[in-house]
């Protein structure tokens, strides 16, 4: 049997010769090379070159070597393929060099160069060899040159800046050593060209290097870059205490905000992209020790801390004021005579119930101060004696010690109120005086009240637990994506001051938000000492406390000091991570602040008829959905699909006395076409929308125009249904004949006869709002901001303004005055407004541009090198919200000692 099988074996290997003498080449040419020369040679599919080098290697010195190849026949033809042999490692290229871009268009390089891998050595010093492989499968002789050089400056230095030219197929990466007694640096790289786009990558120095543009992402961290790109690396992430700073240029643009070049091609033919080029500078500096963040975090919890302290001294102060005033008030009673002539009055005319400080002031167009009273006569004449079941006027004259007690009721249901007959006819005659005074909008019961405004706090704290715990959850899993996939451009930090510690990206972003946490807290703590004092009179029958001042409701408050400290721990959860997908994180509990300071200042002197929490949280929760729908941005979408690949039926319309463009290829998927909505040409480039793309006819979106025609009529009608809420203190309904009753006010009052408004005042106030709404509206409608999120903050913000302006200024023209303490906390607080809003408009990065964009808005820290100017916004503005909600705690404590039925509603 063995001897039968000698002439198959004998033929088989004479198959196999025959076919490598077709297939492989013939001759293989081998050289000594020496470096710093070049070589000018051909070869073809018959010959295969072959070039030696030898370098010394040591161990304290690392030396790059970079390969330079040029072919200098442009066939399209086998190309030439390099391989170069190192001891560990192997690199392979072709040249023409051919990268895939979008839509899987090829941009082939005729000219390549690439930096060899160089691994460590155990020994002093060691002479490496390592090989240059050149062949091709073409028949006709290719002439290449080829070049290999020493890199002098393939170490870079801490603090010395190095300059250097990259193309997408002449890649450059450098190295970096850890100095003794460094653990993190900061590596900057700067451009004064915006484009071509570039990436820049980190990688432990192991072999191969991916320095490349199809696979660069592969390992390490990496982020796109225009002018500016930074990156912070820790020694503890790199267990040979140094690393690889890669830089590649991108074949296109569009990664980076740039615009999508139109190259007309046919189905697989390569486009040579001709001369991108981009010269940067790479600077590797210290990043901030441990002491920066010991320093960081004492300083932010020194600054937050000294409130509580001077918290504790104020409230000692006024204890002590307190102290010494009931001393005095006892000793004067005990002996009058003997305190008339230390100089103690016996008697505080402006203290007792009984008198007001403002008899002498005249409110609005009242007269000789006798507006309530005459308004009074007049309601109770129209309505009869014994149509009127609540006597205001007699009711507002009687002693304190006599009167009635309005909380006297046995049932806490606020249902039982309305139990009466007339109650309907007695809301309508009190609420609809041309005047009204605190007392004709407190007469619900205290305990009911109480209830209803306690159930402010009890929903935002259950809202609160169910917002945020899939709020940590989802940056938690943003944050790991960062860490595990290197791919820094999913968070947009301001990357020149993000100091990490962790699995943390940027520390002192989120450290900066414990101030609204803390002042958060020690509102809380100030409000609960003010309902425990409160409760304290209360129980001991103070009649001030009983039937003076504006009514203690703290409800509301506790729902605002929730509320700050909600914000603090969503602002930290969103810059985890800072994203649009996540912004609404960050500006939730703003909408919910605004509107619960709108509504405690509107209970301030309407306790009986102000929202309900459900109604209020209903609102917030549309205000919410809106902001959603508003950074929601519409995908473009492809015209048609063929089999096989999706193809334009509308290609780009052709210049006259041109030739027409050949078709273009359209992408299988559409990974990555939203880049293409944000292109930007340059100086003179006219750029069209691009013949694969359109956008998707949708009713929400962020640009869209049904979007806000439709967000801008809701908030035109809502501003309209409040405007009339407001007006008739809720004394109207929606229903099926508003119509009718509208045009019968305006026949009568209008047309009829001339008559103005019955409530000035409130006329006034609303007029402005309308006014301040429909422009905002109106620029909504035509500027379209895309930052929606900001401009619906906004709305809120300046309906609260001009809601606190109109407050101050009606408080002052009712012949009330404005304590010390409140007049201090609104001086301070509006400077603290104002040094915040400088901060928050400095911009550091904004993601409604390309990651790569929105880094050349990045800037150093500014303050104990750890804090940006954001940060410094996040300390300001929390200070700015607790002083502002500590000016809404305060600012009617002059009411304290001055009956209900004097004090004025407006």
């Amino acid at each position: 049997m063995f001897a039968l099988g000698l002439p198959f074996l004998a033929l088989l290997v004479a198959s196999v010769e025959s076919h490598l003498g077709v297939l492989g080449p013939k001759n293989v040419s081998q050289k000594d090379a020496e470096f710093e020369r070049t070589y000018v040679d051909e070869v073809n599919s018959e010959l295969v070159n072959i070039y030696t080098f030898n370098h010394t290697v040591t161990r304290n010195r690392t030396e790059g070597v970079r390969v330079s190849v040029n072919v200098l026949n442009k066939q399209k033809g086998a190309p030439l393929l390099f391989v170069v042999r190192q001891k560990e490692a192997v690199v392979s290229f072709q040249v023409p060099l051919i990268l895939r871009g979008m839509f899987q268009r090829k941009y082939l390089y005729q000219k390549v160069e690439r930096t060899l891998c160089q691994p460590p050595t155990k020994n002093e010093s060691e002479v490496q060899f390592f090989y240059v492989d050149v062949s091709t499968l073409s028949p006709i002789n290719t002439t290449y040159q080829l070049r290999v050089s020493r890199m002098d400056d393939f170490v870079l230095r801490t603090g010395e800046q190095f300059s250097f030219n990259t193309t997408a197929a002449q890649p450059q990466y450098f190295k970096y050593e850890f100095p003794e007694g460094v653990d993190s640096v900061i590596v900057k790289v700067t451009s004064n060209k915006a484009f071509p786009c570039s990436v820049i990558s980190i990688q432990d120095v192991l072999c191969p290097v991916y320095d490349l543009d199809n696979n660069v992402a592969f390992i390490g961290m990496y982020q796109t870059m225009t002018k500016k790109a930074a990156i912070t690396v820790q020694r503890k992430d790199f267990p040979s205490n140094s690393f690889y700073v890669v830089v590649v240029v991108k074949t296109e643009d569009q990664a980076c905000g740039g615009s999508l070049p139109f190259y007309p091609f046919i189905e697989d033919e390569p486009v040579d992209q001709g001369h991108r080029q981009k010269t940067l500078s790479v600077l590797v500096s210290r990043a901030v020790t441990s002491e920066a963040y010991v320093g960081g975090m004492l300083f932010c919890l020194g600054i937050f801390l000294s409130f509580y302290l001077l918290t504790v001294l104020l409230a000692c102060w006024e204890n002590w004021r307190q102290r010494k005033k009931s001393l005095l008030v006892a000793v004067d009673r005990a002996c009058p005579e003997s305190a008339s002539l230390l100089g103690h009055p016996r008697v505080l005319a402006d203290s007792f119930p009984g008198s007001s400080p403002y008899e002498g002031y005249n409110y609005g167009s009242f007269e000789n101060g006798s507006g309530s009273t005459g308004s009074t006569d007049g309601l109770v004449g129209s309505a009869g004696p014994g149509d009127l079941s609540y006597n205001y006027q007699d009711h507002s004259l009687d002693p304190v010690g006599t009167r009635p007690r309005l909380d006297s009721m046995s049932s806490v249901e606020e249902d039982d109120y309305d139990t009466l007959a007339d109650i309907d006819s007695d809301k309508n005659v009190i609420r609809t005086k041309q005047y009204l005074c605190v007392a004709d909008l407190a007469r619900k019961d205290k305990r009911v009240l109480r209830k209803k405004y306690q159930i402010y706090f009890w929903n935002i704290a259950t809202i609160a637990v169910f917002y945020a715990l899939p709020v940590v959850q989802l940056v938690i899993t943003y944050q790991t994506v960062v860490n595990v996939t290197g791919n820094q451009d999913i968070c947009y930090y301001n990357f020149l001051c993000a100091h990490p510690l962790g699995n943390l990206s940027a520390f002192n972003n989120i450290l900066s938000n414990l101030g609204y946490i803390l002042l958060g807290l020690l509102f809380l703590l100030i409000i609960l000492q003010r309902e425990i004092n409160h409760n304290r009179a209360l129980l001991r029958n103070d009649l001030y406390a009983l039937e003076c001042g504006i009514p203690k409701h703290f409800g509301l408050f506790y729902a605002m000091g929730t509320a700050l400290m909600m914000e603090g721990l969503l602002s930290a959860c969103y810059h985890v991570c800072p994203n649009y997908t996540n912004f609404q994180f960050d500006t939730s509990f703003m909408y919910m602040i605004a509107g619960l300071c709108m509504l405690k200042l509107y209970q301030k002197r309407h306790p009986d008829i102000n929202a309900s929490a459900y109604s209020a949280y209903a609102c917030l929760a549309i205000v919410i959905f809106f902001s959603v729908l508003g950074v929601v941005r519409p995908r473009p979408a492809l015209l048609t699909r063929r089999k096989g690949a999706h193809v334009c039926t509308h290609p780009p319309s052709t210049p006259a006395g041109e030739s027409p463009a050949p078709s273009l290829k359209c992408p299988p998927s559409l990974a990555g076409l939203e880049r293409l909505s944000q292109r930007k040409g340059g100086p003179g480039e006219q750029l069209s929308p691009h013949p694969c793309l359109r956008w998707p006819q949708q009713v929400f979106g962020k640009g869209n125009t049904a979007f806000w025609v439709i967000f801008s009529v809701i908030h035109i009608i809502a501003t309209l249904l409040l405007s009339t809420q407001l007006y008739y203190m809720g004394r109207w309904k929606l229903d099926s004949g508003i119509c009718r009753r509208i045009l019968h006010v305006l026949y009568t009052d209008c047309i009829r006869q001339c008559s103005g408004p019955l409530y000035v005042d409130r006329m006034v106030l609303l007029v402005m709002g309308n006014i301040i709404n429909w422009s905002l509206a109106a620029y909504g409608l035509i500027m379209r901001p895309n930052d929606f999120a900001s401009y619906l903050l906004a709305i809120g913000i300046c309906n609260l303004l001009l809601y606190f302006a109109f407050y101050i200024i009606m408080k002052l023209r009712s012949g009330e005055r404005i304590k010390l303490i409140p007049l201090l906390c609104i001086i301070c607080t509006s400077v603290v407004w104002g040094f915040a809003l400088f901060f928050f408009f400095q911009g550091l990065s904004t993601w409604q541009k390309t990651p790569a964009e929105s880094r050349e808005h990045n800037r150093d820290c500014i303050l104990l090198d750890f804090f940006d100017d954001h940060d410094i916004w996040h300390f300001l503005s929390s200070i700015a919200m607790f002083g502002s909600f500590l000016v809404l705690l305060t600012l009617d404590d002059d009411l304290d000692t001055v009956q209900r039925d004097k004090i004025y509603v407006f």
